[in-house]
């Protein structure tokens, strides 16, 4: 809803594609004010142009977010600027699919390092200025925290590891005044997740439209996911509507995620 977040500061990780730019562009919409934080200086001035918040463009941080250093440059260019932040959404991370014997070492701490410590270390740095505006974190995790997959064990791990972190968080988050959840998209139609099928028919030996099919089909849903449909749930869980939602994990996965939790 235009005006909805007018004077709010939502400070975006992994903004310029995918989930991440489609969870940006809907705060764009409600006027909030943007800080999008991503590795590639080039790819946030492009994203950054073709998107508009509260009549202004982004404010972008490049940086290595796998690295503590850059994330305390993203924090310390907006608090600098704003000296507020209202919304911190970890939406930063690509960890590799594959063989798990064919995985190297040097997969498994990359994926660590962007998806779980990157949000670690910004929920941190953040969490006096969040405390201060009562504000909300989200977690863009993943279905693969509640259903391993022996051929993504790496964002399996990761995931399960991201999921408890948040749950924890989240009860420092009610005595500090922060909403803290976490959202599990499904499989969702993004550039990574043509890269990641691509990973996976390698390690099984067929075909891309073959594991694409295998997915739809396990899942049992009537469609794949966008990112808008992730993004309709965050802009929500920051909303006044969901002050009461704290601690939570939400599939977006068209009921995908078999159990009861």
């Amino acid at each position: 809803m235009p005006g909805e977040f007018s004077g709010k500061v939502v400070v975006i990780t992994g903004g310029i594609r995918g989930i991440g730019r489609g969870i940006a562009e809907a705060f764009a919409r409600a006027d909030a004010t943007l800080v999008l934080a991503a590795s590639s200086a080039t790819n946030l001035a492009a994203t950054a142009e073709t998107m508009k918040s509260g009549g202004a463009a982004p404010m972008t941080v490049a940086g290595d977010l796998r690295k503590l250093d850059a994330c305390r440059h993203v924090f310390d260019t907006v608090s600098k600027r704003f000296g507020r932040c209202d919304i911190l959404v970890n939406s930063a991370g690509a960890t590799r699919a594959g063989s798990f014997v064919d995985l190297a070492d040097d997969a498994w701490i990359d994926g660590f390092a962007l998806k779980l410590l990157a949000a670690v270390r910004l929920t941190r740095l953040f969490w006096p200025l969040l405390k201060a505006s009562e504000g909300h974190v989200v977690n863009i995790i993943g279905g693969a925290a509640r259903t391993p997959d022996p051929e993504f064990l790496i964002g399996s791990s990761v995931n399960g590891a991201f999921a408890t972190f948040s749950k924890g968080l989240s009860q420092l988050g009610k005595r500090d005044g922060i909403n803290v959840n976490a959202i599990h998209p499904g499989t969702t139609e993004t550039e990574r997740t043509t890269k990641l099928w691509a990973q996976r028919a390698e390690a099984a030996g067929k075909t891309v439209d073959e594991i694409r099919q295998q997915i739809i089909a396990r899942s049992g849903s009537r469609r794949i996911a966008t990112p808008e449909d992730i993004a309709a749930l965050t802009v929500f869980l920051c909303s006044p509507a969901a002050r009461q939602i704290q601690g939570v994990a939400v599939a977006v996965d068209g009921g995908g995620t078999p159990g009861v939790y």
